[in-house]
């Protein structure tokens, strides 16, 4: 089993000009100290105007900056929002492959569509629509990374004529795909579609294996994939403090966590928000939940341990740690990534590789079968030349001044100039 730890930047109201700007620098270090303790992954956010819950609304920079103080960490989307009205899919696309490029090879390629009102009202998204658009955006920008050139595509809710989408990404045919996933019905969905289920349900370790059996069985059977390779894996978030004390651990970490949900409920819940005044900290100190004792992957070494050793068995694939919550502390965040990678993560590390090895073992006449069913990519009509506009012109007769321009253009048309307009 792996591990990564996971990003919103979440800063509670009230904040001054410093404090952003702190916020960053010190995820930053963060990844860079996860990456020196042998930590997997790194996973950012993509949200936009969830003012104190998410201050992650490019994390392509992030990750990009992350990926030049590091050197072994896979850097994870954990999602990019693919509805068109978010990101163009060229754009995701262009993107996604520079990341690649300039980190070595380390992307993970997370996707999603959000379901806040805020998020989706504030570009133009519909709710009933996010899902068919995701689907269709994920499937064209896979092929945009795997064709030179793109063919073209014509559907719903984008179109797009031939167009050779660059850079390349280092991963061919693109990074691995993973969708976020809050329910069961989702985790189906990322098997079938041959795609890893980021999971955001935060279910007990011990109803993890469930989800996960539903996953490899649905993949094994049903797999018809989205991309142009797939990626049969399923990541589970929990809440993360580890101190020798576990009072201390829920001290530090508990309240954070908890100020994470609440801030999810908030914004795709039970929430009414007025933009850029409700204070949703206030709001949770007074109705929030109260800190209990240790929970999860929240208290010391052993109760860490024993909480990730039912993960493993359940046949999780990596556990992601939400550190950064609430006014969880950096100090305290790096002294707790310190004592888990010294008293925890070895023996993890020690059973990985087997573990790994049996997967691929197990998986491997299945995937093979998967990658069978990846359909060729047809072009919608022949490749056509583009003349630059000075040609295009030419060829149109169309003269290059732009008094004479509007009068050709005008007859080409049929139409009569306005006699009262001297140009």
């Amino acid at each position: 089993m792996q591990f990564g730890i996971f990003y919103e930047h979440q800063i509670p109201r009230p904040w001054d000009e410093r404090d952003e700007h702190k916020l960053f620098q010190d995820a930053i270090e963060q990844v860079e100290l996860a990456d020196r303790l042998g930590i997997d992954y790194a996973w950012e956010v993509e949200h936009h105007f969830l003012e104190e819950y998410s201050h992650s609304s490019a994390p392509e920079v992030f990750l990009a900056a992350c990926s030049q103080r590091t050197q072994r960490i896979r850097l994870g989307h954990g999602i990019v929002l693919m509805p068109p009205a978010y990101n163009h899919p060229a754009r995701v696309a262009e993107r996604i492959a520079t990341l690649d490029i300039v980190s070595n090879g380390r992307v993970e390629w997370g996707t999603g569509e959000s379901s806040s009102r805020i998020e989706l009202e504030g570009f133009g998204v519909h709710p009933d629509q996010k899902r068919d658009m995701w689907e269709e955006a994920v499937r064209e920008t896979a092929r945009m990374m795997d064709s030179s050139p793109y063919p073209g595509f014509e559907g719903k809710y984008f179109s797009m004529p031939h167009r050779n989408v660059v850079p390349k990404p280092v991963q061919k045919p693109h990074p691995p795909i993973w969708v976020a996933c809050s329910n069961r019905e989702t985790i189906k969905m990322a098997a079938r579609m041959g795609i890893g289920a980021l999971t955001f349900a935060f279910v007990d370790a011990e109803e993890a294996s469930h989800w996960v059996d539903e996953y490899y069985t649905t993949f094994k059977n049903e797999c018809e994939p989205i991309g142009r390779a797939v990626n049969p894996n399923i990541a589970m978030v929990t809440g993360f403090m580890c101190h020798e004390d576990s009072d201390t651990a829920v001290q530090r970490g508990l309240q954070g966590f908890q100020f994470f949900g609440y801030g999810l409920q908030h914004y795709y819940g039970t929430g009414t928000h007025l933009p850029g005044e409700f204070n949703i900290w206030d709001d949770f100190v007074k109705n929030g939940p109260k800190q209990q004792g240790p929970t999860g992957c929240i208290g010391n070494p052993e109760q860490v341990r024993k909480t990730l050793e039912i993960y493993e068995s359940a046949g999780v694939d990596q556990v992601v740690f939400i550190q950064q919550g609430g006014n969880n502390k950096h100090e305290h965040i790096k002294e707790s990534l310190e004592l888990f990678s010294e008293t925890v993560l070895p023996e993890f590390k020690a059973r990985h590789d087997a573990s790994s090895q049996r997967k691929t073992e197990e998986l491997a006449p299945y995937v093979e079968a998967a990658n069978q069913r990846i359909p060729p990519i047809e072009p919608i009509s022949p490749n056509p030349p583009v003349d630059s506009y000075p040609v295009m012109m030419e060829k149109l007769g169309i003269p290059q001044d732009p008094a004479q321009r509007r009068s050709s253009i005008l007859a080409l048309l049929g139409a009569e100039p306005d006699p009262g307009d001297d140009d």
